[in-house]
Order: structure tokens, then C-alpha cells, then sequence
């Protein structure tokens, strides 16, 4: 049967388009997916656009994070069964533990499969069980946004009293600051918009910060601590970010870097950083533990997933360029063709 799905021919956008494909079958130890919901990613924009690497085969099938009903499970399989509504787990090979440098090699949507497609075979490690009552769309959310907040704020816990910075209102940040405050952490917010800034306070944020109208946006952070700084900061930006996520943090606090939005390399205070005992924490999503601790948690919390823009399968490009020009908030869920 053909299914449909978005190859990438060559790199940019422009040069993503809808085919239909022969239905794949599950070998052993893995599993055909029908994908109800995909969720978006800066990653999944940097790789279409070539800037977090240039190494794909073309033509390529992109997007991590899905969620959707197992269809068939090849030999090998007991984790999940036809009929199992899943989500996609980012790194298959992480299963608990730590980091080790061969996770990269099968992470999904590239090098490992992509999820822009009706059906998609995956590893049985990259499925799990999606969260008690959470629809397609929401349990999407989780896989890589959710899951790389979970795992920055582990390098504080436990966060009761403390106080939390977040960069921005994206996908990773709202999670971040929606768990964080679930957790008894007092949460303060950035962004360049004071229409997402009331949102956020609308989720709980203590502190919203335009940096906008602010360039020096630590200071108000620091003023809102009592002149000590956060405890930790979840550090989205990069490069040109960092200057001010290091004078918003208390001394012996803790930088979570998640994200290189402005830039991949660029010049930090290293003074300040060993005077004042700050620690920066490199964060690349987590395992499969703490991806189930944290579905564990969603659930006791009740805590949904904020989605800031839903499209239909065929509009995944446009989707892609919401959220190239960043006017989202929250994630961005792209319906499967039958979801």
C-alpha cells in the first residue's frame, strides 16, 4: 500500500516534498508504527536546513518525535504489540546509564528513521507507552522537548525553594517551566514578546523578562533572587546567550545547555564562571529510565502538554516555517494523515 511521506531531495526547505512510498515491514526486533502525530524540533529544522549537518543520504525521511498505534511487530518483540499506542523514544540504544557516544548513531531523524510519514518502522527500543489520557498530539510533544527539560532539571534536584531561569517559550522551555513549578520552584521567564510573556505567567512563571526591552535581562533576574542569581538556568540560546545566563546564576549554581540557537561557538567569561563556581551542564535529551520516570511523573502530576499551533500532515513545510521565523509557543504538532 503507498504511504505518504516528506523526502528531503537536497537541503532548505524548498526542498522538502510529499511522495508516496511502498509500506515498509518490521524486521526483526522492530516495529511498524502508524503515525498519528509528529511533533516539531530545532533539531528537525537545523538538519532540513543543513546546518546540523550535512552528512544525509538524499533522498531522506526526517522528523524524531511521533506518536501513534503499533501495526505490526516483527519477530523478537516483546515490549509492545499491535494495537499499543506509543511514542517515539529518541535515543533507542539509551536505555539507562550514562551518556555514551555510540547513542548518537541511531538517534531518530537522522541518522536513524524519520517520522514524516504515515507509517514508520522503528527499533522496539524506540517506542514506549504514551502517557495515561494523553492524545496523539500531546504525547508527540514529549520525546525529545519534554524529556531534555526533565533531564535539565535533574541537574538540581530537588528544585523545592529553588529558583529556575528559562530562555524562551518554545517547546523545551514551557515544559521546563510547567515541571518546574510542579516540583516547588519559583520560575522566571524570557522572552522577545510580552503577549508570550503573559502566557507564561498565565502557567505559573513568578518573573517574566522581555529581553527585548532589556538586553541586560540578568539584572532583573538577580534583582528577583535578592541579588544572588537562579539556581539554575535552562540555557536555550548559546553563544550569544550565555554572558547573561552566567551573570544570571547564583554562585555554585548550574547552566543547563540545551540549545545553540544564536550559534554554535563563541566567546564566554571563563573567570566567571570558576570564581563563582558555576557549573555548565551539556544536555542531549536522556534515556529511556528517565524517559518512563518522567511519563511516571506527567501522569501523577497531570500535568498537558502546551501546544501552540497544530497543521495537517500536507502543511509540514509551513509548520517548519512557523517555526523558523519562531512565532510559536509551546510545541508545534504536525497530524499524522489519519491522525
Amino acid at each position: 500500500m503507498p504511504v505518504k511521506t516528506f523526502e528531503l531531495t537536497d537541503y532548505g526547505l524548498d526542498n522538502l516534498h510529499l511522495v508516496t512510498r511502498p509500506d515498509a515491514q518490521p524486521g526483526p526486533g522492530e516495529v511498524l508504527v502508524d503515525v498519528r502525530a509528529i511533533s516539531l524540533n530545532y533539531r528537525d529544522l537545523s538538519t532540513i536546513e543543513g546546518r546540523y549537518a550535512r552528512s544525509l543520504e538524499l533522498p531522506a525521511v526526517l522528523v524524531a518525535d511521533c506518536a501513534g498505534v503499533v501495526f505490526e511487530a516483527g519477530s523478537g518483540v516483546n515490549r509492545v504489540k499491535p494495537g499499543d499506542r506509543v511514542m517515539s523514544h529518541f535515543m533507542p540504544d539509551w536505555v539507562d546509564g550514562p551518556f555514551r557516544d555510540e547513542y548518537q548513531r541511531t538517534t531518530l531523524g537522522s541518522p536513524g528513521p524519520g517520522a514524516a510519514a504515515a507509517r514508520v518502522v522503528l527499533p522496539e527500543g524506540g517506542v514506549l507507552p504514551m502517557p495515561a489520557g494523553y492524545s496523539f498530539a500531546e504525547a508527540a510533544t514529549l520525546p525529545i522537548a519534554a524529556l531534555t527539560a526533565w533531564s535539565s532539571l535533574a541537574t538540581s534536584f530537588p528544585l523545592e525553594g529553588k529558583t529556575v531561569a528559562v530562555l524562551g517559550t518554545g517547546g523545551v522551555s514551557i515544559f521546563g517551566l510547567q515541571l518546574a513549578k510542579r516540583m516547588g520552584a519559583r520560575v522566571a521567564v524570557t522572552s522577545k514578546g510580552d503577549a508570550k510573556l503573559a502566557r507564561a505567567a498565565e502557567l505559573g512563571a513568578d518573573l517574566g523578562v522581555n529581553y527585548v526591552d532589556e538586553p541586560d535581562w540578568h539584572r532583573p533576574i538577580r534583582t528577583f533572587t535578592d541579588g544572588l542569581g537562579a539556581d539554575l538556568v535552562l540555557e536555550a540560546g548559546g553563544s550569544a546567550t550565555l554572558p547573561n545566563s552566567i551573570k544570571a546564576t547564583r554562585s555554585g549554581g548550574v547552566i543547563a545547555l540545551f540549545g545553540v540557537l544564536t550559534g554554535g561557538a563563541g566567546e564566554i567569561e571563563t573567570r566567571a564562571l570558576l570564581a563563582r563556581r558555576i557549573s555548565i551542564a551539556g544536555i542531549f535529551v536522556d534515556s529511556r529510565r528517565s524517559f518512563e520516570d518522567l511519563a511516571a511523573f506527567l501522569e501523577k502530576e497531570s500535568i498537558r502538554p502546551v501546544i501552540g499551533a497544530e497543521f495537517p500532515f500536507e502543511e509540514l513545510p509551513d509548520a517548519l516555517r512557523m517555526m523558523q521565523a519562531a512565532e510559536h509557543f509551546g510545541k508545534i504538532v504536525v497530524h499524522g494523515p489519519t491522525g
